[in-house]
């Protein structure tokens, strides 16, 4: 790990002595497959060509780690439930979506579709909630961070994941836990500093740049915010992350959380995300649906947490965030 990553590892010390609960959450996202493979099990894989992606920006974060094979696996591409799903990601980018000219109101969100840091969800939890938040004047920018490496074959990949499926996985210390996710932490920094560096170009206010993640990607917004002290976003959403007690950063910005309660990933436990926030006194909202499930993102849905993303389009302008600043 280069000296950002061993950085972060000292600035986290502190964090990590209440983080002892979301290190399990970690490793089990790390064993999702896909948003909804428990709630739709049948529903076939089938491997496309990468889409076009010309917009995107090549973060220029370190290559990852070479594996035992000595040969990083190619990214590939699948649909599932409607959606596209890219894995074995080895380069970060950071696509952009910005509202027409003229109905810039200068906020920007980065969004960090999840998928168990095995595989993004590109459409339900990246693009379409980028366009639906550029359309109200919202600067998006969908970050497609790297991934640990999984099988070329999809019949491998299938039955790898199956296989992490059959057993639980080990607990890591803390050092471990932040050593796991320094490449997608690097990326996800990389994508603050490049959108505060284009800020001007973007019509962006560099002060008030958010971020918003879904399952995996929640708990890297959470990383993000509660390691190291580059990024610094301004407001954070967590769709259906973990949400175990932490220690709250004395700068710690507006947090709001969606999670459906039959999510079977993580409406298992307490709230202590949500009791941490509002004990340090800093604004939190929290959107518990009766029904969801894990990875309803942009889905269209027969249950009211369809409603998420009117709620958070909701929260953003009560935070001024749909209109320029005085």
């Amino acid at each position: 790990m280069n000296n950002k990553g061993k950085n972060w590892l000292r600035s986290a010390a502190a964090v990590l002595t209440s983080w002892q609960r979301v290190r399990q959450s970690i490793i089990l996202a790390f064993c999702i497959f896909t948003a909804q493979a428990m709630a739709q099990a049948n529903d076939q894989m089938t491997p496309i060509a990468i889409p076009k992606q010309t917009q995107a920006i090549e973060l220029g974060t370190p290559p990852l780690p070479t594996p035992e094979s000595g040969v990083l696996t190619q990214e590939s591409w699948h649909t599932q439930y409607g959606s596209r799903f890219a894995r074995n990601v080895t380069i970060a980018t950071l696509t952009p979506f910005l509202p027409e000219p003229g109905k810039a109101s200068g906020a920007a969100v980065i969004v960090a579709p999840g998928g168990g840091f095995r595989t993004l969800s590109m459409d339900n939890e990246g693009w379409d909630v980028a366009r639906a938040l550029a359309k109200q004047g919202i600067a998006a920018f969908v970050l497609k961070y790297r991934l640990t490496q999984t099988p070329a074959d999809m019949a491998d990949f299938q039955r790898s994941m199956a296989q992490m499926f059959s057993r639980r996985p080990p607990r890591p210390d803390p050092a471990q836990m932040l050593v796991q996710l320094a490449p997608q932490l690097e990326d996800a920094h990389a994508a603050f500093a490049l959108v505060r560096s284009r800020a001007s170009e973007w019509q962006i206010d560099p002060d008030r740049i958010g971020m918003i993640g879904f399952s995996a990607g929640a708990m890297l917004t959470m990383a993000t915010t509660l390691v190291g002290k580059d990024a610094k976003p301004a407001f954070i959403a967590n769709i259906y992350g973990p949400l175990d007690a932490v220690a709250v950063p004395a700068d710690a910005p507006p947090l709001f959380v969606a999670l459906a309660a039959d999510d079977p990933l993580f409406a298992l436990g307490k709230f202590g995300l949500i009791e941490s926030w509002h004990a340090a006194k800093k604004p939190v909202e929290f959107h518990f649906y009766e029904q969801g499930g894990h990875g309803f993102g942009m889905y269209p849905k027969e249950t009211t947490s369809t409603g998420w993303f009117n709620a958070y389009s909701s929260w953003l302008k009560m935070h001024g965030m749909h209109k320029p600043k005085a």
